[in-house]
């Protein structure tokens, strides 16, 4: 993957109509380079949608990847929900995949009271059940646990690096904003770089050159993440966060969150792009 590819969660607010081929169309319009199919409120393409899905994202040259649906828990305390949330991020992964999609980000779910330990066993153990079917489909789309935003939920930094460790074709979705919140610090340079250099001694360089990162403004309070805001309305500091991104030799795809949603994205881009070479 050549460097960093600058996108969008969604489908671009300039984008007339708004539906899936021509926001790909928008994001090559617009200079940008990925977008991020977001069936978080379900999985709304079919599998004719999804072929035309890939031949427009071929034509266009972007870059695509997903986002299963928010209502997944797989540390849920109800097998029957344990067993729907399998099938959603299968049915969310087979249809990425035939979108040509090279990642399906998802949600894990709630710790539900639970000890952080506990959970994670939990998540894991329902989470191998759908790698292991992924592969033997041979659907090679990487499953990508995000770090969460809320202390309630499932995904600290060490959570989705331990099961990207554990559980092949899974790596992490680092949402810097989310990770921000939550912790309420790591919003500098150092912090940023911390954070790389933990992914890269835990997951090794090919995991630094193979990310999927979200990045938006973020309004948050004593409990995390309240919600998402434009870049130049947060305290985020994203040029920092460009110059660690920079300095590690990060490769992949930035998805912006923001609000004002091919408007950051673009932003985020000359931003990177104008940074001073490294010496």
């Amino acid at each position: 993957m050549p460097g960093l590819l600058f996108g969008t969660a969604g489908i671009p607010h300039s984008t007339y109509p708004q539906n899936t081929i021509e926001g790909i169309k928008q994001i090559a319009h617009l200079g940008l380079d990925c977008m991020e199919i977001e069936f978080v409120k379900g999985v709304y393409l079919t599998e004719a949608d999804a072929s035309s899905v890939a031949r427009a994202a071929q034509s266009a040259g972007v870059a695509l990847s997903a986002h299963a649906p928010y209502y997944l828990n797989f540390n849920s305390h109800e097998p029957k929900k344990l067993r729907a949330s399998q099938g959603i991020l299968h049915k969310a992964a087979r249809i990425a995949s035939i979108c040509g999609a090279r990642s399906l980000v998802f949600h894990p779910g709630f710790y539900m009271g639970d000890p952080p330990q506990k959970a994670y066993s939990t998540v894991k153990e329902y989470l191998a059940e759908v790698v292991a079917k992924l592969k033997d489909e041979e659907n090679r789309l990487c499953l990508r646990p995000e770090v969460s935003g809320k202390g309630t939920q499932f995904g600290t930094i060490k959570e989705v690096i331990k099961l990207s460790n554990e559980l092949e074709g899974v790596a992490p979705c680092v949402d810097f904003a989310h990770w921000h919140a939550r912790s309420g610090a790591f919003n500098s340079y150092d912090e940023f770089m911390s954070v790389l250099d933990q992914i890269k001694e835990s997951l090794g360089e090919e995991a630094i050159e193979n990310m999927h990162i979200h990045i938006s403004g973020i309004a948050y309070g004593a409990r995390g993440e309240l919600r998402h805001l434009p870049l130049n309305e947060s305290d985020l500091r994203y040029i920092e966060l460009l110059r660690a991104l920079r300095d590690t030799g990060a490769k992949g795809t930035v998805i912006c969150e923001s609000p004002k949603l091919e408007e950051d994205a673009l932003l985020l881009k000359e931003s990177f792009c104008s940074l001073p070479q490294k010496y």
